[in-house]
Parts: structure tokens; sequence; C-alpha cells
């Protein structure tokens, strides 16, 4: 079996059926079971407090944020140099959700930053580059909405996504680059030192399995309505061009 025969549209929806009711239940068990655990079950930290307890939100949305530009970067490779269109379909059905996975980070972390920090938002050099994706973010989709043609759409939207990948990047590994920045190290890190306390890491890992599991199950089901919708438009035009 080839992974490119789910390609084929009708490939993709029957199989997107078969396999969305078990993405959306492991989903809700895994997000049910980590937000429990981590905000009711775990202790206070001894220097953040019950403000830690913002991680189990903050970075799996972080996480998936800059994850799904890149699958979106990676769907339009696929798209650029196949001329698949259930790939640029899917770029285009994961931009909302990667944008609302944004604006859960930027908002769980200026409620964290302000007791932390003392302000809600710094122009630190990690916050900067997440605030610029997100209005890439908005950009991509204005400019799906803006073009008549799908094609040229994708096309277009497609560059836009390799250019706004820099910042995906920069926003994953800004703390690196700019050591001055307010923004702490990453929370999860192969360095004991750096990671956080298996009590809080293991509920984490909980919550960020549950954020990828809803970020595919989101994904397939928008991109099987971006297809019907598709084959909608290409019913119409084809009617109004034969009364024509």
């Amino acid at each position: 079996m080839s992974l490119w025969e789910y390609a084929n549209p009708k490939k993709f929806l029957a199989t997107s059926e078969r396999v969305l009711p078990a993405f959306w239940a492991l989903s809700g068990l895994c997000l049910v079971v980590g937000l429990v655990w981590g905000f009711f079950f775990t202790p206070d930290d001894f220097r953040q407090g019950s403000t830690v307890k913002i991680i189990y939100l903050h970075v799996p949305s972080a996480l998936m944020a800059i994850n799904a530009w890149l699958m979106m970067l990676v769907a339009s490779l696929i798209w650029l140099v196949r001329r698949h269109h259930v790939s640029a379909l899917a770029a285009r059905a994961a931009a909302p959700v990667g944008v609302a996975m944004t604006l859960i980070a930027l908002v769980t972390g200026a409620i964290w930053g302000q007791p932390m920090w003392g302000t809600w938002w710094a122009w630190d050099p990690r916050l900067t580059s997440f605030l610029i994706l997100f209005l890439f973010y908005l950009g991509y989709i204005a400019l799906w909405a803006a073009i008549d043609n799908p094609d040229t759409a994708a096309d277009l939207t497609s560059v836009l996504c390799l250019v706004g990948s820099v910042f995906a990047l920069l926003s994953r590994y800004a703390v690196n680059f700019w050591n001055q920045g307010l923004h702490q190290g990453a929370s999860l890190s192969l360095d004991k030192e750096k990671n956080v306390a298996d009590v809080f890491y293991q509920p984490l890992l909980v919550c960020i399995a549950g954020f990828v599991l809803l970020f595919v199950a989101l994904v397939l089901y928008r991109t099987g309505t971006e297809i019907r919708a598709r084959r909608m438009r290409a019913l119409i035009a084809r009617e109004r061009a034969g009364a024509a």
C-alpha cells in the first residue's frame, strides 16, 4: 500500500471516516485525564505556585501551533511538487486549527507572564516570533478566502507557508538563539536538570497526546469538509456551464 493512495479524495474520505471516531474518543480521554490530573492532583510549584499549572494548556497548544504550521509546510510542498489536491486542502484545513492553538498559547502565556514578569506582554524574542506566526496564520487564511481560483490560491498560500516557516522555527528555538529573552527554556528536555519534575511531566505528556490527537481529528474532519465543498463548487460550476 502506498501513501500516495490517500491523495485520491474518495480513498481519503473513506479512510478518515473509519478512523475519526477513534481519534475523537482518544483525544477526549487524554485531555480529560491529563487536565484533571494536572490541575487537581499535582502540587503547587515552590516558586510559581499554582500558576505553574498553566503548562497543561500552554505547552501543548504552543507545541501544536508550531507543528501545525510545519504540517502545512509539508502539505504545501507536496502540492507544489505533486499537485495533489488533497494535500492543498489539508493545509487549508489545518490553518484555522493552528491559529486557534496559537491564540490559546498567546493567551495562556500572558496569564502566566503577568504574575511571573509583572506584565501581560513583553517583546521577548519567542513571544514576538510567536505573534508574527499568528499573523501569518491570519494572512494565510485571508489569502485562501481572497482568491477565487482554488489552484492559484493553493500556489500562493504554499509560497506564504514557506516564508512563514522561518517564524515557526524561530518560535521553537528563539530561546536558544537569544539568551537574553525573558521566556524560560523548554519545559521538555533531554537534559534532566532542565526538564520539568516528574510530578508535572507525566500529566503534561498526557495533555500533549490529547492535543496531538485532537489536532489530527480536527484536520481529518476539516479536510473531508473541504473536499466535499470543492466537489459541490465543481458541480455548481458544471451546472451553470450546462445551463449557459
